[in-house]
């Protein structure tokens, strides 16, 4: 391409290149808990494989067996082909909607399993969940008002964009981070004429790291009928709780949020993503949601796969301990460290993502350099990733990583660029 635009172009990229911004896609080889890059093994602690289930070919082997065991007419096809609502909507999906139902009711208090009312969308990621949920439910012809926490994840920020001028009679306000009271206060400054408030918040933040306190968020809606709970679980499903159901099921507040979205692509080490929600709110998002209705169903292997993995997911709990501890030894030795930028000096386990703070972008650029240098696959994240002073190492832990690996890693973090 010649012309304006192509020199338009490469100005701006030269731009990008002149603030550190500038990204590259890496051509990177994948073993087990190593990446290589450049002929160089280095220990992978950028992905969001929480479990280290992506590279665990036991796992691999098993489904493949599980696989040859089956009669040739009921082996999951390669491609789905078409949407859910053509012919996409093969038997794996329903299958994997009701087993996901029956992990979250596993997870729910006896006296509640029997009167819960929800039920399960299976989407394409989470990335469409996000950017579907939101303009669905501002279909509905009710005066609404979304509060999200000023750290949603960029694909919650995009729902929120789609829902448009169109529909005046929903508005969008952001609180912040983690700020229950200006949170209260924007609740109280809504007028009568407002009659759905859905509060959108992740459990886990996918940069910091940091948890949403659910049960703070619940008995706020107690206090307001009018308020509805939209929770985006993904950094913390198969992470956190007894089953893995993710914070809600830790903080056993799973009945009393209204949309809870989780996704098959990080801890799962799969692809796709779920809401659980309402049973009327899942035929109504089938009937609305566009990222659902013009999308091509994801092929039934992959979902075979996810069920393969879910079956297990509630068992994983050596993996979840392990994880938990290793994380909070890293967390601990950075939180102690006097030259980093720390968001908050944190105690307790949080979760397996933790922001290394170098502020500027050079710095983290250079620090992920030095880190790579060492065997790390560490990665900078700068602006507009995260907020304009904060670029970092985004370290995450996953549960292949030993304690002398976790050691190697505080001494190059702690050793001068």
């Amino acid at each position: 391409m010649n012309g304006p635009t192509s020199f338009s172009v490469a100005q701006q990229l030269d731009t990008l290149k002149s603030k550190d911004q500038y990204r590259q896609l890496p051509p990177v080889k994948h073993q087990d808990q190593w990446i290589i890059l450049n002929n160089q093994k280095l220990l992978n602690i950028s992905s969001n494989d929480y479990l280290g289930l992506g590279n665990e070919t036991q796992l691999q082997s098993q489904f493949l067996s599980y696989l040859q065991e089956m009669p040739d007419s009921a082996i999951p096809k390669m491609g789905s082909t078409s949407s859910r609502l053509l012919t996409g909507n093969h038997s794996q999906l329903p299958l994997l909607e009701a087993e996901l139902l029956d992990w979250y009711k596993l997870a729910l208090p006896d006296a509640q399993r029997g009167t819960s009312n929800k039920a399960v969308l299976v989407v394409n990621s989470g990335y469409h969940a996000n950017i579907g949920i939101l303009p669905a439910l501002a279909k509905l012809p009710l005066s609404t008002l979304i509060l999200t926490d000023s750290l949603i994840h960029a694909s919650l920020i995009d729902g929120v964009r789609l829902i448009g001028k169109s529909h005046t009679h929903c508005r969008y306000q952001r609180y912040r981070h983690n700020d229950l009271t200006h949170l209260t206060s924007l609740i109280e400054q809504a007028g009568n004429e407002v009659e759905r408030i859905i509060v959108v918040t992740e459990s886990i933040f996918s940069m910091d790291g940091d948890r949403a306190d659910l049960k703070a968020l619940v008995n706020l809606k107690a206090q307001d009928a009018r308020i509805e709970l939209y929770v985006d679980e993904a950094h913390a499903v198969g992470v956190l709780g007894h089953n893995g159901l993710g914070l809600a099921e830790e903080t056993q507040t799973l009945e009393d949020i209204d949309y809870i979205v989780g996704t098959f692509g990080k801890a799962f080490a799969s692809m796709g993503a779920y809401v659980i929600c309402d049973a009327s709110i899942r035929e109504w998002l089938v009937n609305q949601m566009r990222s659902f209705i013009f999308s091509t169903a994801l092929p039934p292997i992959t979902h075979c796969w996810t069920r393969f993995i879910l079956a297990k997911m509630s068992e994983l709990h050596p993996l979840r301990r392990h994880l938990a501890d290793t994380s909070l030894r890293v967390s601990q030795a950075i939180n102690s460290d006097s030259s980093v930028k720390a968001l908050s000096v944190n105690t307790e386990y949080q979760s397996p993502i933790i922001p290394y703070i170098l502020g500027d972008n050079a710095s983290a650029v250079h620090k992920a350099q030095a880190l790579q240098k060492a065997g790390f696959y560490a990665l900078p994240i700068r602006p507009p990733t995260v907020p304009e002073g904060t670029a970092r190492i985004r370290l995450v832990m996953n549960a292949k990583l030993s304690h002398k690996d976790c050691d190697r890693l505080i001494e190059q973090l702690s050793a001068s660029v």
